[in-house]
């Protein structure tokens, strides 16, 4: 995926059909001169569907198409007939599309699966024809029910990335040069902060039938959850995640206090991100020598599993392959 391409935010007008008139017809023919009513009802007006698309990564497709209109429902004629219906408009959305009312904020829904359709505005109902108000006291009703009117409203969608592992850590802590080396993923890797600045996406293959997903999120900064940095614009992306894989430069001089940092600011986004199952990944470890890490051993947490690994050697990448399959298999 191209980063120029990734876009996880859009705002968008939609307005859905309006319904159409009953009708107030009364049968005439040559052989009738004062039949009854027999005004059709108008067609629904049309919807505003949104639709999951697995093939879909990106709502880049909204960034320069914002306006979905819906057509109206055709108005009832003579003889009973029914106008047709407007014309539902379908929007497609990458899986983990968070859908917000734009006034308010408010979540109206997420589409998770792949083909899931919700109605986002409904469209007009169709008014009933005059055969509905027939009443034996009221033989030949001159009236129908008008349409339902059409809806217009301003939608927030974001994009929350489905990827069973997300990558934690810092700027530079070897998170971009790790999902190169277990996947086929390209991102951008440079030895300066925030090279990374959208998302990556990487399939890590354990097996012939056998693979999970990991999302190589730009890097976090302290105050990251206060807009910070790249703020808070990406830490979404890692609510859909099951495993945080916590990433950490064996360069760091104080290992644990970075660890804290990470943590706090997830708990201050999302407390319910703490729940996640985690891992530790200590990286670069061809930087240090065996005594080094053999000194920073005791110091690790004992809660969750810690892999000293090296994407340049290739050391500890199996481990924690192992480990992150283990963890994607394990309930609980």
């Amino acid at each position: 995926m191209s980063q120029s391409n990734f876009v996880d935010y859009a705002k968008i007008i939609c307005r859905s059909g309006k319904g159409g008139n009953g009708s107030t017809h009364l049968a005439r023919s040559k052989y009738i001169l004062k039949g009854g009513p027999d005004g059709g009802d108008g067609g629904r007006g049309g919807h505003i569907i949104i639709r999951g698309n697995k093939q879909m990564w990106t709502l880049v497709h909204l960034k320069f198409n914002r306006h979905f209109f819906s057509t109206n429902g055709e108005s009832g004629s003579k003889n009973k007939s029914s106008g047709a219906q407007g014309k539902d408009v379908i929007i497609e959305v990458p899986q983990g599309t968070v859908i917000k009312d734009a006034e308010t904020g408010k979540v109206i829904f997420e589409i998770i699966n792949h083909g899931e359709e919700k109605i986002l505005l409904e469209g007009g109902r169709g008014g009933f024809g005059n055969t509905h108000f027939k009443t034996s006291t009221n033989q030949t009703p001159r009236y129908a029910q008008e349409g339902g009117e059409a809806i217009e409203s301003a939608f927030i969608l974001e994009l929350k990335l489905l990827a069973d592992v997300g990558l934690v850590g810092f700027p530079n802590a070897g998170k971009s040069t790790f999902l190169s080396v277990v996947s086929a993923a390209k991102p951008k890797i440079a030895n300066y902060p925030f090279t990374t600045l959208e998302p990556n996406l990487g399939i890590v293959q354990v097996s012939d039938y056998e693979s999970f997903v990991i999302a190589d999120i730009p890097g976090i900064i302290e105050k990251a959850s206060e807009g910070k940095g790249l703020g808070i614009r990406f830490l979404r992306h890692i609510e859909r995640n099951a495993i945080l894989l916590f990433m950490i430069s064996v360069e760091e001089i104080q290992i644990m206090e970075q660890y804290d940092i990470l943590l706090a600011e997830l708990e201050k986004y999302n407390p319910e991100l703490l729940l996640k199952k985690r891992i530790l990944a200590i990286t670069k470890a061809d930087l240090a020598d065996d005594e080094i890490i053999a000194d920073l051993c005791p110091k690790m947490p004992t809660d969750l599993p810690v892999v000293f690994i090296s994407s340049f050697t290739k050391s500890g990448i199996k481990d924690l392959i192992s480990q992150l399959w283990k963890q994607l298999n394990t309930y609980g």
